[in-house]
């Protein structure tokens, strides 16, 4: 077997503070600020209007999904990613940072590295701590709006890295993928409800095993190593030498478990992007699986 040479995943707050203070963001170096958050909570926007990474653009992941699916965080199509993100000065030889503000360390950011991976870049990174120990470690912030100039981005989707549905429900019976859940156990076991949303009952699909994306970071909000994360996919018995996909409620957390795999030498997950948001909608009710009062999703 070829191994693969990975791009790395990560890179430190202070591999990205010595960047920015020796000039070398613009075309070949971009950072992007993909905090999102919960309505009525925190303001993204407003946020990194105040404060951010120097050089960094925001990019706001409900201005490039799919705003024509049911569904939450859908992927946009191709044209549409590429011109988004041409629009914030990537091209397609840009090394691209991406974090987010999360008080985890990290949250929506490995989404954004993912949705970067699946339209065929390469040069994407996270970085490690998020902007949570950028302050903590005393990094220079600003206010200064970025305007990089615009770049042309040729996205091409990489379908091997992305599960629909139907390939969902066929894997059911041909069980070649294992499927992995990173939600928090309670709404995968049904027992606690999906947060701000009506009319989607928690639960999980059934055969899937639940690998809750908090595991994979330190109470810091650092990824963990790869000898840590190769032991919590072990402790689940979920293989890495085998085919994997990832999913949640709607392809956010699901990254995670991508992200932490690609660390453990695994780039090939693929993350079912409907996730529960789809799946509960449509799949038959014995696919879905619950604890909670009606014993079903």
């Amino acid at each position: 077997m070829v191994h693969q040479v990975l791009y790395r995943a990560l890179v430190s707050t202070k591999w990205l503070a010595e960047s920015i203070r020796s000039g070398r963001l613009g075309p070949s170096l971009r950072v992007l600020d993909a905090s999102w958050y919960s309505p009525g909570t925190r303001q993204a926007r407003k946020e990194y209007q105040e404060r951010h990474v120097p050089g960094a653009s925001f990019f706001d992941i409900e201005e490039c999904r799919d705003t024509t699916s049911p569904y939450e965080m859908m992927l946009p199509s191709e044209a549409h990613f590429g011109d988004y993100v041409g629009n914030l000065g990537i091209s397609n030889d840009t090394h691209v940072v991406v974090y987010d503000g999360d008080d985890l360390g990290s949250f929506y950011a490995p989404r954004v590295w993912w949705m970067f991976r699946v339209f065929g870049h390469r040069t994407v990174s996270v970085l490690n701590g998020g902007f949570r120990n950028w302050l903590k470690e005393g990094h220079p912030v600003t206010s200064e709006p970025s305007r990089p100039e615009p770049a042309v981005f040729k996205a091409t989707l990489n379908l091997s890295l992305l599960k629909t549905y139907e390939q969902v429900l066929e894997n059911l019976q041909s069980k070649r993928f294992q499927l992995v859940d990173s939600r928090a156990q309670g709404r995968y076991l049904g027992t606690q409800p999906e947060p701000d949303i009506v009319g989607l009952d928690s639960g999980h699909i059934r055969g899937s095993v639940n690998m809750p994306f908090m595991d994979f970071l330190t109470e810091d909000g650092f990824e963990k190593s790869p000898e840590e994360l190769r032991a919590i996919f072990q402790d689940k018995k979920v293989d890495l030498s085998q085919p994997l996909i990832a999913t949640c409620r709607k392809g956010v957390t699901a990254c995670h478990v991508a992200l932490a795999a690609y660390l453990c030498g695994k780039p090939d997950v693929a993350v079912y992007d409907g996730s529960w948001s789809e799946w509960f909608r449509r799949a038959p009710p014995e696919t879905r699986v619950s604890q909670g009062k009606s014993g079903k999703a």
